[in-house]
């Protein structure tokens, strides 16, 4: 049978072989107790990689971003997030819920919290009826405006102002591998703009399960202690953090590939009538159902049928994200499937 073209995310890439030699051979300890080697060389090795004093290994991305919140706020301050972002959109109000805070939403122009935002948003903290402005949270690559890189000057600026005023900043990298490839720029300068930066490890670098907080020394410690509050503590979890590692050496450089494929695929179905598609800058494509022929369920499925999965990204729009397991032979495939099946159901309403 031949296999699906699974373009719903990158989450869904399976270990590699040599993955899985490394998991098997991983040497471990107890974490909780803080004597696994692998575990400890995977935070020592990234905490270098960004410049911080200190990292965390966290289940889930979204753990890492609520210890982000959780080490730089109380209960009653007010954390600044931007209108599309994964703190706001995809973690069950945790800012509120899990922290405490008030959120102050704010729609951007594709992911840039600017320095006026955040000036507006500074009210007197002598003032005891406001909610103190503690926290700004940024992400890049930004998932919900298409993969988008922020700009590094963008989010110098922020960070500039933020902590002129002696507000922190989280960085939700998730995707921040894929803007270092992009760009060019070194992972040390993308987080150099944050206090904690979170990344994922299960993303585009096809680890199974993991993400990380980095930051000051003092910041983690406190996370840490939050991490096993929450459920987060793990033991012999070296046989995760060995995967993390292969990942590091062998899966930064080929997002490239991925880019380049996510890029094809734009191209390859770009002038189908009914269909807007954007331009990605990363691994992410968005494709936008203008015609009223294109029902999004219908399409959805009668893909799906037919070996192609996408994820349905709201009332008319289709993501597409190219990751490890998707080959050009399969972006080819992909192509063909979507140009047929939109082609025949615009037809079909002619």
């Amino acid at each position: 049978m031949t296999q699906p073209v699974d373009l719903r995310s990158d989450t869904v890439t399976r270990p590699t072989p040599a993955m899985r030699r490394a998991i098997a051979e991983a040497v471990v300890g107890d974490d909780v107790m803080g004597d696994d080697p692998t575990m400890i060389e995977l935070e020592s090795r990234v905490a270098a990689l960004c410049g911080k004093e200190a990292a965390l290994f966290v289940p889930s991305g979204t753990m890492g971003n609520q210890l982000g919140i959780a080490v730089s706020t109380r209960p009653g301050d007010q954390v600044m997030i931007e209108s599309e972002s994964h703190v706001f959109h995809y973690e069950q109000a945790g800012v509120g819920a899990n922290n405490g805070c008030l959120a102050n939403v704010v729609t951007t122009e594709r992911g840039a919290i600017t320095p006026a935002m955040l000036e507006d948003a500074i009210e007197d903290p002598e003032d005891d009826h406001v909610a103190r402005l503690a926290l700004v949270c940024a992400e890049n690559t930004h998932n919900r405006h298409g993969g988008a890189v922020v700009p590094l000057d963008a989010l110098r600026a922020s960070a500039a102002t933020a902590r002129a005023r002696g507000v922190r900043v989280h960085l939700d990298g998730a995707r921040l591998w894929n803007a270092s490839v992009a760009s060019g720029i070194p992972i040390r300068e993308w987080a150099a703009t944050a206090d904690t930066v979170m990344m994922c490890f299960s993303k585009g670098l096809g680890a199974p399960v993991g993400s990380i907080l980095v930051g000051e020394g003092d910041a983690m410690r406190r996370a840490r202690r939050i991490r096993k509050r929450w459920g987060g503590g793990m033991r012999q979890v070296g046989i995760l953090a060995a995967a993390c590692l292969h990942a590091l050496d062998h899966h930064v450089k080929r997002l490239a590939d991925d880019h380049r494929r996510a890029r094809a695929l734009a191209e390859g179905v770009r002038d189908v009538p009914g269909l807007r598609v954007s331009a990605p800058e990363t691994n992410i494509v968005f494709l936008d159902l203008e015609h009223a022929a294109l029902d999004l369920p219908t399409v959805h499925r009668t893909l799906e049928e037919r070996g192609v999965w996408l994820l349905p990204y709201g009332r008319r729009r289709l993501r597409a994200t190219t990751h490890l397991d998707v080959d050009d032979e399969s972006i080819a495939r992909a192509i063909h499937v979507l140009r047929a099946v939109l082609e025949e159901q615009v037809a079909a309403r002619a």
